[in-house]
């Protein structure tokens, strides 16, 4: 084949697949004078630099080799194989080829002449590059056999050909050898260089020495011929001979599958093994990662396939052992599906479903509060399948309208005098109590009842829904001289839907104007129908100011709680409901708590909402220290880490550290859960600039007028002005407060910064930053009064409204155009008047043409800058000349009033 005597660089650099700029170096190290890449270089140059960077497929020279199987015995019992190389006289050189195709050629068997001498393989030295000419390949055999391709029919397993004993067959006749080029690769035969390995040089063996086999190879057959001689098997444990490196022919073995192996090596046609393919070793096949998680899953029972229930946002390593798998192996599956994991990341809900389903699970995810109430109630049941609940106390919610006489009447149950601390007699917070009442069936015997007194305001909707959840029985509190208002039929959907029997007390009938009668009427109309109207309400006229009918109420109170058969038992892990939080400056964070399963004491670690606590102390309603609280009784606990919110449940569990796990994981998902609504209301303002905003740092003496006023500020907001509560807590108006409200507001005045304190005040030190600050503080003890006072920020942020003000018409009776001036207007003042300052607009039959300011006013030749009506003037218009005889000029102001209303 022809050589190229020149090569291009950049056809170079695409032949090895290198950089141009990395060729042109290797060149001129070289001594190439190359400066760009379509300069030529001598082919015996581009061949040194393809040599570097392949030097394992064109470092060995080719030399001829002629192979002729041996023609097989029909006594031989051991085969033997023999080479001989004949050397060629030296060719021109042949250009190397980048893939050296490994293909037998047709070879064409005759018979041996003469049996050439057995000799070992020995592993050969690296030998010089040089070209050499290939010579024929002819293998003799007993059987005359043409081969195409080195195609090897499997066996069951490779056996050793010292083991193999030759077919006697009759000898046929002597075909022609082969022609040179029928036996020969066009581009001659490629023979890799040989390197040694660490166990040969373990053994002290060195490059060129000649190593006798020992036993016979499990890569398959190497036959050659020695070249003038009788033809004779022989076994060779290499590849190499002593004096030569030819390609000998292989004939792979049965199993010709890839073997493991870091590499590979180049593969031909039909050669699959690569660069470690001689070793034959039975090496079990790496089950897949299907294969192992499908055996782990069936070693479970079957008890534990079927539904898999996990929180949400479960991890992958809790996937994993909730299925039974390693963690590792559901990774890897993870992988597999482009999802790149780890351990302790979160597991999406579909990833999980489609891998539980792929194994035979069905996975559902659950809120965490859920997992744990489940997993507590099943250790309740488990250590306490022997309690026996007990009669407890009913629960006794007193509700409705404002001003009707709830906290008065609980006074007079209570022989106490709450009323009066109530700030402008209204309820500010959900009270509970403990009351001790004659028992009517024996009245040397007293029981005991816990009333709950909730809010009649109307932003107290949150209270009065949490009274109703919480209790057993409600007592509908309506004046006899008010009737049914909007707070009465809020407080009878709210029994309605917590399903509370309900207990009408008709107050006031002491008051000269009262109407029991009209009451029952208007209670019919909202599906209450009194007993002695034929239905099931029981309604008890009272006066709470006078004490009268107080018995017959607690009487009827008693009674239903008979009915309901109320229960609970005391020996379980506590369980119960926070009705109110607030934050002590001496105590710290301190909860209204009701029992309602279960006994509380001393030193129980409990989760509640988003904190967790230990029981430091407790006191009764009556502020008296108690070390047990039993089911139905409503307490002040010390101890939590934080104030929960008014409403949350609080659960004692085992130890404190599984309370702190849990508080966490449910702070976690409030963060989370205030970040998407974070980034929710960032978007959504998007192009809402224009709109002012009211930002309240809100601060509260307890939790649940927190709550009541931040979604009463809340709804305030309109289209012009929102109102944001951008921190809300309990206790005193601290100096971060008054920081946090310093660094949030704004120079302009579309956002305003006030601090509400709500039955708190702040310390002196406080109060003087805020003035240096210029923060407003403002302080109210009356939530009606903090909503007024918000809707007057909100109003006084307004912009002011534009109002137009029209002062005068003048009716055009001449014009007159004047060079440099343009067209003057010739008019009397049919009304009001015309200032010179003032804005006009041109009206030609009552359609405006024009508005705009007036130019210049005249009276007579003499400017002026007021022309009252019933006198003419001269009035030229800014830019604008169309004027024409019986057109109207109006004058009008634009002034700006301050806004009323929202």
């Amino acid at each position: 084949m022809a050589i190229r005597k020149s090569v291009r660089v950049y056809d170079l650099a695409r032949e090895i697949k290198q950089d141009t700029k990395r060729v042109m170096e290797d060149l001129r190290r070289l001594g190439a004078d190359v400066s760009v890449a379509s300069n030529s270089v001598s082919a015996e140059i581009a061949e040194k630099v393809r040599l570097k960077y392949f030097p394992k497929v064109e470092a060995a020279p080719k030399r001829a080799i002629k192979v002729i199987r041996a023609a097989k015995k029909d006594d031989a019992a051991v085969v033997d194989e023999a080479v001989h190389v004949s050397e060629a006289p030296a060719p021109p050189p042949v250009e190397p080829e980048a893939k050296p195709v490994r293909k037998v050629a047709k070879v064409v068997a005759k018979p041996a002449e003469e049996p050439a001498a057995e000799e070992p393989v020995a592993v050969e030295a690296p030998v010089e590059d040089k070209p050499v000419r290939v010579k024929k390949l002819v293998a003799a055999k007993a059987k005359p056999v043409v081969e195409e391709t080195p195609i090897v029919e499997e066996a069951p397993e490779p056996v050793p050909e010292a083991l193999v004993e030759p077919e006697p067959e009759a000898e046929p006749a002597a075909e022609p050898a082969a022609k040179p080029d029928a036996a020969t690769s066009p581009a001659g035969t490629t023979v890799k260089r040989l390197t040694l390995t660490k166990g040969a040089l373990d053994k002290g063996i060195r490059p060129g020495e000649r190593v006798v086999s020992e036993s016979a190879t499990k890569t398959g057959r190497i036959v050659g011929e020695v070249r003038g001689g009788d033809a004779r098997r022989g076994q060779f444990r290499g590849t190499q001979g002593e004096s030569a490196t030819p390609q000998l022919t292989y004939t792979p073995p049965a199993d010709n599958r890839r073997r493991p192996g870091r590499g590979g090596g180049r593969k031909g046609r039909d050669d699959k093994g690569g660069r470690f393919a001689e070793r034959d070793v039975d090496i079990p096949q790496k089950r897949s990662i299907e294969e192992r998680v499908l055996d782990q899953v069936g070693k479970r029972e079957s008890a534990d396939t079927g539904v898999v229930r996990l929180t949400e946002g479960a991890t992958v390593r809790e996937f994993a052992e909730a299925i039974g798998v390693t963690p590792r192996d559901v990774v890897q599956l993870l992988i597999k599906r482009g999802v790149f994991a780890t351990l302790n990341q979160p597991i999406g809900d579909k990833m999980a479903n489609e891998l539980g389903a792929e194994y035979g699970f069905e996975v559902s995810f659950v809120a965490f509060e859920e997992m744990v109430i489940e997993q507590e109630f099943e250790e309740l049941i488990a250590a306490d399948a022997d309690d026996v609940e007990l009669p407890r106390a009913p629960v006794v919610t007193v509700m409705g309208h404002v001003d009707h006489g709830k906290t008065s009447l609980l006074d007079a149950i209570r022989q106490a005098n709450v009323a009066e601390g109530e700030a402008g007699g209204i309820t500010q917070h959900i009270g509970a109590y403990s009351v001790y009442v004659t028992n009517p069936d024996d009245p040397e015997n007293e029981r005991r009842v816990v009333f709950l007194d909730t809010p009649g305001h109307e932003a107290f909707t949150m209270m009065r829904a949490r009274g109703a959840k919480a209790t057993d029985i409600v007592i509908l509190v309506v004046a006899a001289d008010d009737g049914v208002m909007p707070q009465t039929i809020e407080a009878v959907e709210h029994a309605k839907a917590a399903g509370v029997p309900i207990i009408v007390a008709i107050n006031k009938i002491d008051k000269p104007d009262a109407n029991p009668d009209k009451v029952k009427q208007g209670l019919a109309g909202l599906g209450l129908q009194p007993t002695d109207w034929g239905g099931d309400i029981e309604m008890v006229p009272v006066s709470a100011k006078k004490k009268e009918n107080i018995n017959t109420l607690l009487e009827t109170v008693l009674l239903q709680a008979d009915i309901l058969e109320l229960k609970a038992s005391p020996t379980r892990r506590a369980s119960g409901v926070v009705l109110e939080a607030k934050l002590d400056r001496g105590r710290g964070a301190v909860a209204t708590a009701l029992v309602q399963q279960g006994t509380l004491a001393v030193g129980d670690p409990f989760i509640v909402g988003q904190f967790y606590g230990k029981v430091r102390a407790m006191f009764s309603d009556r502020g008296e220290a108690v070390t047990e609280a039993p089911p139905a009784t409503p307490v002040e606990v010390l101890g939590l880490q934080g104030v929960p919110q008014a409403g949350d449940t609080f659960q004692v569990v085992a130890d404190v550290d599984r309370a702190q796990d849990i508080a966490q994981q449910r702070q976690m998902m409030a963060r989370q859960a205030a970040m998407l609504k974070t980034t929710k209301r960032g978007i959504e303002s998007l192009g809402l600039a224009e709109i002012k905003e009211l930002l309240v740092i809100l601060k509260a003496d307890v939790q649940g007028s927190v709550e009541v006023l931040r979604s009463t500020l809340e709804k305030l907001s309109t289209d012009k002005v929102k109102v944001r509560v951008i921190r809300a807590g309990v206790g005193a108006i601290a100096e971060s407060d008054v920081l946090l409200a310093s660094a949030t507001q704004a120079d302009d005045a579309s956002t305003a910064v006030v601090i509400i304190g709500f039955n708190v005040r702040p310390e002196a030190r406080v109060a003087d930053i805020a003035k240096q600050e210029d923060v407003d503080i403002r302080l109210h003890s009356i939530i009606y009064k903090v909503e007024e006072e918000i809707k007057a920020a909100m109003i006084g942020m307004l912009d002011a409204i534009e109002k137009e003000v029209i002062l005068g018409k003048a009716l055009v009776q001449e014009t007159f155009k004047v060079s440099r001036i343009g067209t003057i207007a010739g008019c009397r003042v049919t009304d009001g008047v015309i200032r010179r300052q003032a804005k006009a607009r041109l009206l030609r039959d009552s359609v405006v043409i024009w508005e705009g300011d007036i130019a210049t006013l005249k009276r007579f030749k003499d400017d002026t800058n007021e022309v009252a009506k019933g006198y003419e003037c001269g009035i030229s218009l800014v830019n604008f000349n169309d004027i024409k005889v019986d057109d109207e000029i109006e004058a009008f102001t634009i002034e700006k009033v301050a806004a009323t209303e929202l």
